[in-house]
């Protein structure tokens, strides 16, 4: 499993966005916040309503500085097949990334070892620099809340924008928990 801090490993993969074709590296990743988030298969019960999810936040994804890239092992044309046929992912506006290899997903260390040839249901926050800041990963039939996640995003980068302070549990920004200071006067105190 890749560590927090690490930095993103090189890839190249065929890509569907706004009913086009396009190529993505981890270049596309770099120089902003970017969220890769994984998930089992296309055509299948979980994994559009995350993607929809996805998608009906994407705006705010964008407001925020962030990219969102979803990645599974089916073909690129399979994402345009399924995007023109679903009317939830019809919604989806961001790419959403081929990984017919596995080569991404074992990058990310996210492909199943079940020999099954999916990836797991897992979420990364990359910063700009290209160093991983988040890490979720859920069962098969747990799906994940864009709500959450960008709860996640705002933390990381109050704390990116601001050295020195940590954002505590139920932190909320413009919220009435405050960050904290780490410091020797704190010890015990909390």
């Amino acid at each position: 499993m890749p560590a927090i801090g690490s930095e993103i490993k090189p890839f190249t993969a065929q890509a569907f966005r706004d009913g086009k074709f396009l190529q993505v590296s981890d270049a596309d990743l770099r120089g902003k916040w970017s969220v890769v988030f994984f998930y089992p298969a296309d055509f299948t019960f979980v994994c559009p309503t995350e993607l929809e999810d996805l998608a009906e936040n994407y705006e705010t994804f964008q407001k925020m500085g962030v990219e969102v890239f979803g990645v599974s092992t089916d073909k690129h044309f399979t994402h345009k097949a399924w995007h023109d046929t679903s009317p939830a992912i019809g919604k989806v506006q961001y790419t959403m990334i081929g990984d017919p290899s596995g080569d991404i997903a074992r990058n990310f260390d996210a492909l199943r070892a079940d020999g099954s040839h999916t990836a797991d249901r897992a979420t990364f926050l990359i910063d700009p620099e290209g160093k991983i800041q988040y890490i979720e990963i859920t069962s098969e039939g747990v799906g994940r809340s864009a709500a959450e996640l960008l709860d996640k995003i705002r933390a990381a980068q109050y704390i990116a924008a601001h050295p020195g302070e940590v954002c505590p549990a139920k932190w909320k920004e413009g919220g009435d928990t405050a960050t904290l200071n780490p410091s020797l006067d704190l010890v015990g105190k909390i």
